[in-house]
């Protein structure tokens, strides 16, 4: 199943996403998906509706024409994994890690599909970063090397790690440059099934519709079970949670005026303009 998040004349909907005609058509509306909490308060899972507890709608809509939210509003993190692939680490001349690398992008940093990309004017070079997103569905913290991390995956998004890679270089760590504003779209769904990042997802990056990122989950130099481990075993992954898992080579710096999409096999394509502040 897929499902978006998206505005109507009568409130925010959460909506069911399938292929019509070869087109990405919201079809039914869904109940919204539901924080399950123990007694004492402590966020346990996500619960997301079965696609037969929708309504259907009278007129279907088609995805790009909705205005879309981001698909998950509850977000306590952004967890993400620098130079996952050993080609976008050479072209930056760097070496590759022997252990996941691990940083973070504030919530702040967040943008729906469809948003600004805002280019801030301290930086004079911010680049795109086309990634395939995890969305965390159950509570996790140690996981075992014998655990199915799958049961803690509520689904799979399309991120763009945004970049100011003049700062990154320059600071030395990558907090600034990669947590400005508007500087992680995500979206425009979420995929609960159909998505395997360890048999091979394809993740592309077009800017003004040229293709410059082609790479596949497949040559992950550090896997999603790997990743997730790792992660557990110094923090906690909440419901909502997103895991930002590396961006393939081809990585080109943007200007005022360019389109950037993110497209990930199963999921979809994140569209975002991009202007100056």
């Amino acid at each position: 199943m897929r499902f978006c998040r998206y505005i109507t004349k009568d409130g925010t909907r959460y909506g069911l996403v399938e292929s019509v005609a070869g087109r990405d058509t919201i079809t039914h509306e869904l109940p919204g998906p539901q924080l399950q909490v123990s007694e004492a308060g402590v966020p346990l899972r996500v619960v997301v509706p079965e696609p037969e507890e929708g309504r259907k709608l009278e007129a279907a809509l088609a995805l790009d024409e909705a205005k879309l939210l981001l698909p998950m509003p509850i977000v306590s993190k952004i967890l993400c994994v620098g130079r996952n692939y050993a080609e976008h680490a050479k072209e930056l001349n760097n070496d590759i890690p022997t252990e996941p690398l691990i940083f973070s992008k504030p919530p702040s940093s967040l943008l729906a599909p469809g948003g600004n990309i805002v280019r801030p004017p301290i930086s004079e070079r911010v680049d795109h970063e086309g990634e395939l997103g995890v969305v965390i569905g159950r509570t996790c913290r140690n996981l075992h090397d014998d655990w199915d991390v799958r049961d803690y995956i509520l689904g799979y998004t399309c991120i763009n790690d945004v970049t100011a890679r003049d700062l990154q270089k320059k600071d030395g760590q990558w907090t600034r440059a990669k947590g400005f504003d508007t500087f992680c779209p995500v979206g425009p769904v979420i995929a609960t099934e159909g998505v395997d990042p360890w048999a091979g997802v394809k993740v592309q990056t077009r800017v003004n519709g040229d293709l410059k990122q082609n790479g596949t989950t497949a040559d992950f130099i550090f896997a999603l079970d790997r990743i997730l481990r790792h992660i557990t075993r110094f923090c906690t992954l909440l419901p909502g949670d997103l895991i930002a898992t590396g961006t393939p080579a081809g990585i080109s710096s943007l200007k005022a005026g360019d389109v950037v999409e993110v497209f990930v096999e199963g999921v979809g394509t994140l569209r975002n303009p991009v202007v100056d502040e």
